[in-house]
């Protein structure tokens, strides 16, 4: 029972101090009763893991084969529900609705990875450390200490430095233009 108790505090202080949010259901179809089946599924696990003996490895068994046939009938209605309502659309002519559940069903589940390279270009792929690198980088972006003048800044080309032409260089070379010509090699007529 102490246990329990440290075991509440430890996840209050975190919840308060971290702001943890509540993810996002991806499975519309997952219901309090599928919840009691994956609960039901833990508990058998845990038994089994304590005391593996024949009778704990058959009621595991069980209990997963009914969780796992329960999961499949719950997507199956959903999915079943969601294809009527797409052939409902079609059949009002509700083409916005139609097509937005098409695109859903094209897109399927869509992995999201978020990594980060740190200072030593190490890829991270942590949340924690995600975000502490991008604190870190624009703390150090936005921070700028030392400079004391930005805008001048050198600029290196792989070009030869060329001053600009004078007016009198300008007009010099547009004499020298032939007319009716173009400044081209191709000498193609303007």
């Amino acid at each position: 029972m102490p246990w329990e108790n440290i075991k509440e505090n430890i996840k209050t202080s975190a919840a308060e101090s971290l702001h943890l949010y509540k993810l996002k259901q991806h499975k519309p179809w997952f219901d309090d009763e599928c919840l009691s089946f994956l609960q039901r599924r833990k508990q058998a696990k845990m038994q089994w893991l304590q005391h593996p003996n024949q009778s704990n490895i058959c009621n595991i068994n069980n209990v997963r084969c009914k969780a796992s046939r329960h999961f499949r009938n719950m997507e199956k209605e959903y999915l079943k529900a969601k294809i009527d309502g797409l052939e409902t659309n079609s059949k009002t002519k509700n083409i916005k609705d139609l097509y937005r559940g098409i695109t859903d069903f094209k897109k399927g589940c869509q992995p999201r990875t978020n990594t980060v390279k740190n200072e030593k270009s190490d890829l991270v792929t942590d949340s924690h450390s995600n975000l502490a690198r991008w604190r870190n980088h624009f703390s150090q972006l936005w921070n700028v200490h030392g400079f004391n003048n930005v805008w001048q800044t050198e600029t290196h080309t792989a070009e030869p430095l060329v001053p600009e032409p004078s007016a009198f260089q300008v007009e010099l070379a547009t004499e020298k233009l032939k007319s009716h010509r173009s400044p081209g090699t191709a000498q193609i007529p303007s």
